[in-house]
């Protein structure tokens, strides 16, 4: 990507993260001249992409889509380091080497950079805190991910000991929006990822009946409205405005869910084959990260910006960027115009200070 200056010989940038924010940051460093080391504490690049089978709204495969921003990382040469966590990153004085930052790895390796641009996503709200659910004790409650695994190729999809699923349900904001553990915000994107699944679910089974127990259908991107009302009017799922109390197992293995219809004031109970739990999205970075770069957090403990109106890509301290959900719930798309635009500010700084 060209520019309007030259950006100093010899800046060297660390991409911290290669999942798709990661990946597209640095691919657009690259492009304007800036080398680029991109660490990966995984053992593959894509961070949470991997776990998906089809993206929302158009229901593309992930796997195809996946590949596209590999391809990112070998038409441009990237130096990607797997398996390669990131312990420490530590700004060292002002001097001949101008403020740059050391970044050390968990195997000791350290390297010197002008900028640092964290891209560490997002970590799953672990389901078993919500302990009502029974997740990790009942075989039959799945979290959204693991769901699409099994309806993913070669996954073991949903059929029980007596065949077809005939009855499977998804709750809702789970590890969002409840005060009790914590997390107050809403993870933006679990209510598609919801409508996405039933509608799968039901194409896979179509005898099976699906329903999805939510606080707020919170449908805010380009053709989510659409993809909600396609589930109910082509599909035939059934959205229930209720709190799900209480899950138990039965004899048969089943999942006997306890909740309340808010709209019609009144309590229900069904059983299901499956119960999915919409996990939602929490911080990642880790304190210690934060405190060495003496980064400031949201409310929410996500990495806040500088500026969320004017600079939303630079963090609060001078040098350090942010791109994704390292700075709160983002969607894909988001993701990738994020950092986009962060890779610019790098650019940016580094002109300033050359």
């Amino acid at each position: 990507m060209p520019t309007d200056k030259q950006v100093p010989p010899g800046s060297r940038v660390a991409v911290i993260g290669a999942g798709v924010a990661g990946i597209m940051a640095a691919s657009t460093l690259k492009q304007a001249g800036v080398e680029v080391d991109l660490y990966e504490k995984e053992e593959r690049a894509g961070g949470h992409l991997n776990r998906w089978h089809h993206l929302f709204p158009g229901r593309e495969e992930a796997s195809l889509v996946r590949e596209g921003y590999l391809q990112q990382l070998r038409e441009h040469s990237l130096s990607l380091m797997l398996s390669a966590e990131v312990k420490a990153i530590v700004r060292e004085p002002e001097g001949p080497a101008g403020g740059r930052f050391r970044v050390t790895t968990a195997a000791g390796d350290s390297r010197d950079y002008g900028a640092v641009l964290l891209a560490t996503g997002f970590r799953l709200f672990d389901a078993a805190l919500k302990e009502e659910y029974g997740y990790g004790i009942y075989p039959r409650v799945l979290t959204s991910p693991e769901l699409e695994q099994r309806l993913s190729p070669g996954g073991a999809g949903l059929d029980t000991e007596t065949g077809p699923p005939k009855r499977v349900a998804f709750v809702h904001c789970v590890g969002s929006r409840d005060a009790k553990v914590g997390n107050r915000y809403c993870s933006r994107v679990c209510c598609i990822t919801g409508v996405k699944q039933a509608m799968a679910v039901r194409e896979r089974y179509p005898g099976c009946e699906v329903i999805n127990f939510y606080m707020d259908l919170r449908m805010f991107g380009s053709g989510y409205e659409e993809l909600y009302q396609e589930a109910q009017e082509v599909h035939g799922v059934n959205f229930i405005r209720g709190r799900v109390s209480e899950a138990a197992k039965t004899l048969g293995g089943a999942i006997q869910v306890k909740a309340e219809d808010t709209l019609l004031g009144r309590p229900l109970k069904v059983t299901v084959d499956w119960l999915v739990l919409l996990v939602g999205m929490e911080p990642s970075l880790s304190a210690e990260l934060l405190a060495s770069l003496a980064l400031e957090s949201d409310q929410a403990g996500f990495v806040a910006s500088r500026d969320k109106f004017l600079q939303p890509g630079q963090s609060s301290a001078d040098g350090v960027f942010l791109a994704g959900a390292c700075g709160g719930p983002a969607s894909l798309p988001e993701s990738v115009n994020q950092a986009r635009a962060a890779a610019l500010s790098v650019i940016t700084y580094l002109n300033r200070k050359g």
